[in-house]
């Protein structure tokens, strides 16, 4: 079936479905879908929260947005691309997307195609999702229906790197099927497609990129807590090592978020499937998954020595999403901070103009305060580096303490030195 005669579904319509279904809503009618009614009632009035696509590039796309599953049989090309976190013994949560499969399953015709973008292990998508369209549909896999596997490469809050600016892996249950998702992928892309030889390479490829980077930030953060009782500043260390040709410039800090926190746990659980215990990964996420406490620790320890009285003392914790410049509260590790604080007996201010207070509220029980609300703390922790934070002057951050502040600049966002000079106690990860 040529691109041509292609009517794309999306299902999911989140930081990862809604670019993927604006592009092809620009070339070609498209079904976007989810099962969050207030979601599409959102994006039919034409506002995204997330705030990855623009109202502009929303309003000119020709999308139909629907939670009834009938709407899907209009379609004969289905993306699936629904969250598939970590429970919390952080094994693989798939029931998101054979819950999506399910509902593809029932408006599958003969001749359509699925392709899922969701995060999985390698075989999860032939072994688990194929199997569950094929019993919602009455119909068989490969003969009747072809499936294929093309994982999201969706950067939340990253415009440069948009979903038609980045060259796509694509892949296909066999020929035919790895040629038709190239050839409706191509249609959108800018940068080009990569046909991946097997499902398997293409479900791999996914969880080894954002394993890679876990693993490198993994290296800073140790290196950052071996420079801390060395008294070394990490990133004046970093600075002189960059200038190495080969150096690779990663950046100690927190790990949340949907991705790089979270898909490792992806490709460890099938590798113990299969007899093997990894122990450089698991070793990454544990020194990863350890920062948030180590941070707040640091803090007291930094306010003892300013001569603050702990309990009931106020520290104020500037972000709370997982990433700068990004309303996605989703794993969070700032929360790890915010609740170690809490267990030192403080009292805690939390301020993020970016994230949705009813979804701080809902997610974590935080109540989120306005910058221009914030009473002077003893601390201020700079968890994440929003514009909105990283532009204050030192005379704003000045109005954000009480006497003797101290600073924990997590991101490494200001001048300690200038900072110092105005009589601020500056501690940075």
């Amino acid at each position: 079936m040529k691109a041509d005669n292609i009517t794309v579904s999306v299902v999911g319509l989140g930081y990862v479905g809604l670019p993927v279904a604006v592009a092809f809503g620009k070339v070609r009618r498209t079904i976007g879908f989810d099962i969050n009614k207030t979601r599409i009632a959102q994006l039919k009035a034409g506002h995204d929260h997330t705030n990855e696509v623009k109202p502009a590039d929303l309003k000119a796309a020709n999308i139909h947005f629907t939670s009834e599953i009938a709407d899907l049989k209009a379609a004969n090309f289905h993306i699936i691309a629904v969250p598939t976190p970590v429970d919390k013994a952080n094994q693989p949560d798939l029931s998101l997307v054979l819950r999506a499969s399910e509902t593809v399953g029932r408006a599958l015709k003969p001749g359509d195609m699925v392709v899922y973008e969701s995060t999985v292990y390698p075989g999860a998508t032939e072994e688990k999702c194929a199997p569950v369209l094929e019993k919602a549909s009455g119909l068989k896999c490969g003969t009747d229906f072809k499936i294929g596997y093309s994982p999201e490469r969706i950067n939340p809050g990253d415009k440069a790197h948009s979903f038609t600016e980045i060259i796509k892996i694509v892949s296909g249950q066999d020929a035919e099927a790895l040629e038709r998702a190239a050839s409706v992928y191509g249609s959108v892309l800018k940068a080009g497609v990569h046909r991946a030889p097997s499902i398997k390479v293409a479900e791999a490829a996914k969880v080894i990129e954002n394993t890679q980077r876990d693993i490198n930030i993994a290296l800073m953060n140790e290196l950052a807590l071996i420079f801390d009782r060395l008294d070394i500043d990490t990133s004046a260390v970093l600075e002189a090592a960059g200038t190495k040709w080969n150096f690779l410039k990663f950046k100690p800090g927190l790990v949340g978020g949907h991705c790089i926190g979270v898909d490792p746990y992806y490709l460890t659980h099938k590798a113990e499937t299969v007899g093997y215990i990894p122990q450089v990964i698991l070793a990454g996420r544990r020194i990863n998954d350890s920062m948030g406490k180590f941070i707040a620790q640091r803090t007291i320890k930094e306010m003892i020595r300013a001569g603050h009285n702990i309990n009931g003392c106020t520290v104020t914790v500037l972000g709370l999403t997982f990433k700068e410049n990004c309303p996605d509260l989703r794993n969070s590790k700032v929360v790890d901070i915010i609740r170690e604080l809490e267990d030192y007996g403080v009292n805690l201010q939390v301020c993020d103009p970016i994230a949705d207070p009813a979804d701080a509220a809902y997610e974590y029980g935080i109540t989120l305060t306005p910058l221009d609300k914030l009473k002077p703390a003893s601390a201020v922790v700079l968890a994440v580096a929003h514009q909105d934070f990283s532009k204050l002057a030192v005379e704003a951050l000045l109005k954000l303490m009480n006497e003797t502040p101290v600073l924990i600049d997590v991101k490494s966002v200001f001048n300690a030195a200038s900072l110092s000079k105005n009589g601020i106690t500056v501690w940075r990860l």
